[in-house]
């Protein structure tokens, strides 16, 4: 116990590595398309069990460090005079049900806004190779169905709604969409997380193709 209390960095200095890979993983969500505008939310939790968060309004591919400030795990800020996402309620979410995750990504692409509007409570992916990304999946002859909920202004309300889906289902995959909205996913670490957001948006592109051409 002591030997994992001393080895633990400083929370100071925890904070500002988290803050380095948020800033890093805004601009490569950017680069893609996924964070248009001020659109979608970036997070990680701190080894003191708070977490950092991308701060209300900034623009992702931009962030400098006063874009990221740190909540508590029912969103609360820590600081004076900070404003959070109105959506920080869903990261915490992931991070309270789920103990293994670590980082928590939320974009708002083109493939996702449109699939998601298309009907359905899910969105069936399968036959692809990148299901490798995803655990318990070691090869492309796997499948994921990605729960797809209504979007809902109230996020408590919306939060709650999720954690039904997840009630009901015998394996969670790590994300999910909201209705002409957005998507969620996350994982053990930054890299984790943005490895399935790409592979997740690699599918979801290939699905909106197909579909196009049918």
């Amino acid at each position: 116990m002591l030997d994992d209390v001393l080895a633990a960095p400083p929370a100071a200095d925890a904070f500002a590595a988290a803050t380095a890979a948020i800033i890093q993983a805004g601009r490569r969500m950017d680069r893609f398309g996924w964070v248009p505008a001020t659109a979608g939310n970036i997070s990680l939790r701190l080894p003191d069990g708070s977490v950092a968060i991308t701060r209300s309004g900034g623009h992702k591919g931009f962030l400098d460090a006063d874009g990221v400030i740190r909540v508590d795990l029912q969103g609360r800020p820590l600081r004076a005079g900070d404003r959070s996402s109105a959506e920080t309620g869903l990261h915490c979410g992931i991070y309270r049900r789920f103990p293994g995750a670590g980082a928590v990504l939320h974009g708002h692409s083109v493939p996702v806004t449109h699939l998601s509007r298309s009907g359905g409570d899910a969105i069936l992916l399968e036959g692809y190779e990148l299901l490798k990304a995803f655990p318990g999946l070691p090869t492309h002859a796997g499948t994921i169905a990605l729960p797809v909920v209504d979007n809902d202004q109230d996020i408590g309300r919306l939060q709650a709604v999720v954690e039904r889906r997840w009630d009901a289902l015998a394996e969670v995959p790590p994300g999910y969409l909201i209705r002409g909205h957005g998507i969620y996913v996350w994982g053990a670490d930054m890299p984790t997380a943005l490895t399935r957001l790409e592979a997740l948006e690699f599918m979801l592109a290939c699905e909106l193709e197909k579909r196009r051409a049918a």
